[in-house]
C-alpha cells in the first residue's frame, strides 16, 4: 500500500473516531432537570393483599426523580431538584438516586419527614391500591429561595416536573411555578407531565393550579384521565373502566389543548386496561400539524407504577438527542412497555434494550 493511501487511511480514521466522540459526548453532555418529590416505597411481596403481609419490599421513587433515574441510565445528565428532611432516611433517598448516577447536589436539606406510599399489587381483575402517608413532607414546606435557579439550571437543556407536585401544597405549587418560570427566562425548554392524583386535590384545584403553570410549558404528557382532570378537555368516546380508547376524541383534545396553550408537543399515553395484568400500551403525539399514534404493547404487568414517568423520560430522551417526535415517541412507549416488566419504581432497561425493542425484537428469548 503506498504510503500516501495508509495516511488517508489513518486520517480518515481519525477524523471517524473523533466525529464519534463528538456525537457521544453532545449526548452524554445534555442536562435534564427534574423537580419533584422523592418517596419511601413500601410494597407488598408476592401479590399479598396489606392484611396478609408481615412484610413490605423497601424502595424509593417519585416521578420526577424517577424521569432523572432513567435518563442518567440513558447516558445524560439527570439533576433531581428536591427537598427532603436531614435524617438518615432522607439521606437514603439520596443515596438511592445517586447509586443510578442522578446529579443530587441541589436537593435542600430539612422540613420534618420522607413521605411514604404502601402499595399493594393487583392482578387479574384485582386492581392494585395505594395509600399514601406523605402529610407534612419537607417538600411541601419548601420556599423557592431554598434554591438557586443560576446554578440549578446552568448548562441545562430541559427542566421537567408533574402535577403531583404542585398537588402536594400551596408552596410546592409556588415551587413549581417559579421554577417553570426560571427555566423560560433561560431559554430552557420545559415540559409537564399532568399526573392527577386525586387522593391529593379536587378537580377544581388542580384545573386552576395547572391552567396557571401552563402557561410556561413547551411540552405537555398525559394519560387518557389527565386531559380532562387538570385541565378539563374531555375525550368523548373513552371510558377507561371499560378498556376502550377513541382515539379521534384524543385527536380532539390535543387540537383544543394546542390552541389554549400551544404547546409545541402534546403526548398522551394510551393504555387498554384489559385486567390488572394484562394491558395495551401505546401513545399517541401531535405537533400542531401531525399526529403519530406508536405502536401497540400488549404487556403483562409484573409493576406497572412508574410507567408513565418511564415514557415520559424516554419521550424526553429522544426529543433532547434530536430524534423526529415520531421516533422519540417510539423510543418512550418502548421504554415504558418494559418498565411494566421491571419491579420499583424506577425503569432499569438500558438504552440498548429500548433500542433493540423499538426494532423490533419483543420475543423475549433468553439472552446468552
Amino acid at each position: 500500500m503506498p504510503l500516501s493511501v495508509f495516511l488517508d487511511s489513518v486520517r480518515y480514521k481519525i477524523e471517524y473516531n473523533h466525529f464519534i466522540y463528538l456525537i457521544q459526548h453532545k449526548t452524554m453532555s445534555k442536562k435534564v432537570v427534574t423537580l419533584g418529590e422523592i418517596m419511601m416505597r413500601l410494597s407488598t411481596p408476592d401479590f399479598k393483599r396489606f392484611v396478609q403481609s408481615d412484610t413490605f419490599d423497601v424502595t424509593y421513587g417519585g416521578g420526577e426523580a424517577n424521569v432523572a433515574a432513567a435518563l442518567c441510565n440513558y447516558g445524560l445528565n439527570g439533576t433531581f431538584v428536591s427537598k427532603v428532611p436531614d435524617t438518615a432516611i432522607g439521606q437514603a433517598a439520596i443515596n438511592h438516586l445517586r447509586r443510578y448516577g442522578v446529579d443530587t447536589k441541589f436537593v435542600a436539606r430539612g422540613g420534618n419527614r420522607l413521605g411514604i406510599y404502601f402499595l399493594e399489587t393487583g392482578a387479574s381483575m384485582r386492581a392494585s391500591q395505594v395509600v399514601y402517608d406523605r402529610a407534612d413532607a419537607s417538600i411541601s414546606d419548601v420556599d423557592a429561595a431554598e434554591f438557586d435557579w443560576d446554578a440549578i439550571f446552568e448548562g441545562a437543556d430541559w427542566f421537567h416536573t408533574t402535577g403531583i407536585t404542585p398537588a402536594l401544597s400551596d408552596k410546592a405549587a409556588a415551587l413549581t411555578l417559579a421554577a417553570l418560570k426560571a427555566a423560560k427566562e433561560r431559554g430552557i425548554t420545559t415540559s409537564i407531565d399532568l399526573n392527577y392524583r386525586k387522593k391529593l386535590w379536587s378537580k377544581e384545584k388542580a384545573r386552576k393550579t395547572m391552567t396557571e403553570l401552563c402557561q410556561y410549558v413547551d411540552v405537555c404528557i398525559g394519560n387518557e384521565e389527565d386531559a380532562d382532570t387538570s385541565l378539563g378537555f374531555t375525550s368523548k368516546g373513552t371510558d377507561v373502566t371499560k378498556g376502550e380508547l377513541n382515539l379521534d376524541g384524543f385527536k380532539d383534545v390535543c387540537k383544543q389543548m394546542k390552541e389554549k396553550f400551544n404547546f409545541k408537543y402534546i403526548a398522551s399515553t394510551l393504555r387498554e386496561s384489559h385486567s390488572a395484568s394484562d394491558n395495551g400500551w401505546s401513545a399517541l403525539v401531535y405537533d400542531g400539524t401531525s399526529f403519530h399514534h406508536t405502536k401497540q404493547y400488549e404487556v403483562r404487568i409484573v409493576d406497572r407504577v412508574g410507567s408513565g414517568d418511564s415514557f415520559a423520560s424516554g419521550f424526553i430522551y429522544g426529543l433532547v438527542t434530536g430524534k423526529s417526535m415520531a421516533d422519540a415517541a417510539e423510543f418512550g412507549v418502548a421504554a415504558s412497555a418494559l418498565k411494566h416488566t421491571i419491579p420499583g419504581d424506577l425503569n432499569h432497561a438500558t438504552l440498548s434494550d429500548v433500542e433493540g425493542l423499538v426494532g423490533g425484537d419483543g420475543s423475549g428469548r433468553v439472552q446468552r
